[in-house]
Formats: structure tokens, sequence, C-alpha cells
């Protein structure tokens, strides 16, 4: 695999610039994720996707042995065993990981902070990793977009897969933005604010969706800490939704014995990853619902995949 970047200003300038051309185009053609969940397929499997109900053609694909690029964002906050416990399964899935698999480590606090440029050379990764410290505040909301945006320039630039794998242990509490919502009237018991204190919480994902819907590459969270408040569920379902959005998978850990697992168990769904490009056509609406069929010989195969698509950047 070629090296798709030569320096980090470089690589960030291209992505800026990449970011807002194809932000302002009509997209002409879509890759979604796709995963084979269930069926043997020693070949290739047949693709028989569908735009709206319509028949698509498949104009590429890429398989789980095919290049592809991981960029790992942190978002480290708070109990040191955690994010200790995090870092060691970050690091051992890191040694698993074949050759044209690159990886970018970054940091997501105060903005997005790229640490390790995409590169096969883990030793740098690891240092980077072992280095990272757990002070600040919580980033994902801010960021998640601007990481999509890198991944998704860099996917229609060159082919390849790319995946973004946020690990994050934060509190909607210790966010920068204040999102909890005060009781506008004390003395009304039917104020609604006293009903639904999660609706800044609410906001803020379903305007991340609209802004994420339209970018291709998935997105995978791992949270080392499940917090029962009322506002941290409504936090913890929402980064549900926004990894279901790009067709990626979010893993909430209740346990310390679950990081290592749900670290594990993401970085395998990134790697057996699909990759099919449909061809649109010219005057499809720009809210598209994907269909999707796999058969391999005679059989056909149980498959999940990414099946909501915005063809317009915002």
């Amino acid at each position: 695999m070629q090296r798709p970047i030569a320096g980090r200003p470089l690589f960030l300038l291209m992505m800026v610039v990449l970011t807002s051309c194809f932000a302002r185009a009509q997209t002409s053609a879509v890759s979604i994720s796709a995963w084979i969940d269930k069926g043997d397929c020693a070949g290739v499997p047949r693709f028989e996707p569908t735009l709206d109900g319509k028949p698509a053609s498949v104009q590429g694909l890429l398989g789980p042995t095919s290049d592809q690029i991981i960029l790992i964002v942190f978002d480290l906050t708070g109990d040191l065993s955690r994010i200790d416990a995090a870092k060691q399964a970050v690091i051992a899935g890191l040694s698993s990981l074949p050759r044209n698999a690159w990886v970018g480590v970054l940091r997501s606090q105060d903005g997005l902070h790229v640490l390790t440029d995409p590169s096969p050379q883990r030793h740098k990764d690891i240092e980077a990793i072992r280095d990272l410290s757990n002070s600040g505040q919580p980033g994902l909301l801010e960021t998640v977009r601007s990481a999509l945006s890198l991944a998704d320039a860099m996917n229609r630039k060159s082919p390849v897969r790319v995946s973004v794998f946020y690990i994050t242990d934060g509190s909607i509490y210790g966010y920068r933005e204040d999102y909890t919502d005060p009781v506008i009237n004390p003395s009304d018991p039917h104020d609604l604010s006293r009903r639904f204190p999660q609706v800044l919480v609410d906001e803020k994902i379903s305007k991340l969706v609209g802004q994420i819907s339209s970018l291709q590459a998935p997105l995978f969270v791992v949270h080392l800490e499940y917090r029962q408040d009322l506002l941290n569920v409504a936090y913890q379902n929402g980064l549900e939704t926004l990894t279901r959005t790009t067709g990626g998978e979010a893993a909430i850990c209740r346990s310390m014995a679950e990081i290592p697992q749900a670290i594990s168990r993401i970085f395998a769904r990134i790697t057996s990853a699909w990759w099919v490009t449909l061809a649109v056509p010219a005057k499809t609406h720009s809210h598209v619902q994907i269909g999707l069929n796999a058969s391999c010989g005679k059989g056909n195969l149980q498959i999940s995949w990414r099946s909501r698509f915005r063809l317009k950047g915002e």
C-alpha cells in the first residue's frame, strides 16, 4: 500500500481541502461497510444492492484482506485502572493487525490532535498510546464529526477501507459545554424540563446525526465505564445512535473485564468489514435507503450493513 500522507501539516491541510470540496458536491457513488454474520464463503460474495428499492450496481468492492486505515481516537479523562486496561487491550489489538492495516493515533481533548500519522509502524503507535494522559475534558461530541470527515476524505481519495475507533470514558457532566437542562419553573410540577432533563443531550446527538449521515467511514466506540444516571444513559444511548448511523458499533463496558473483550471485538469487526461501493443515479433523492443481499455459490449469506445514507453534505 502506498503511503497516503507525507507529514502531519500536509496531512491536515489535505484533509481540510478534500472535506470542503466533497461537502459541496453531489455524491455519484457511495461506499458502505458490510459484514458477513453467518454463512461460509471461501471466495468473493455476490452483493446485490438496492437504492430506495431499485436495483443498483456495484462499482467497487474491497474485502477483509484489502488495505485499510484505522484512526484510533483516545478520549480519556477518568479512572486510571480502566484506562490502563484499555491501553493494553488496544496495544494487543494492534499487534495482531495485518501489515496492510495502517493505524493513526489521535487525541480528542481540546480539539482533535494527531499523535501519529497512519502508517504500518506499530512501535510509534504503541509509544504514543503509552504516553497518553487522562487529563482534560471529554471531547468526543466536539471532535467526532472532524474525525469522520478525515476518514471520509481518505476513503474518497483512494481505494482503501477507513474506520474511526474511539476509546472513551467521558461523563456527560465533564464536557466543556453544559448539557444539563435546568428546571425552568421549580414551583411547577408539570414543567416539561422536569420530565425531559436529557433534552439538550438528545438535541446534540440529533444534530450530529444530521452532520455525519453523509460521511462514509463507520464509527466504532468503546466506552470504558457505564453510568446509570439519566443524563449519562441518554449520552451512552446517543453514542450507540451515532455508531449505528454510520454502520458501526458501540460497546458500553459495565465492568473492567468487559474492556479487553469489547476492544478485541471491535478490532475484529473493523478488520472483517467488506467495503461495497454503489453507483448512484443522478436524480436519486438526497436521503436513500440501501438494501443489500449477499450470496456465495448457491447459498445466501446472513449479513449486516449500513442501510441509510444522505448523499448531499450540509
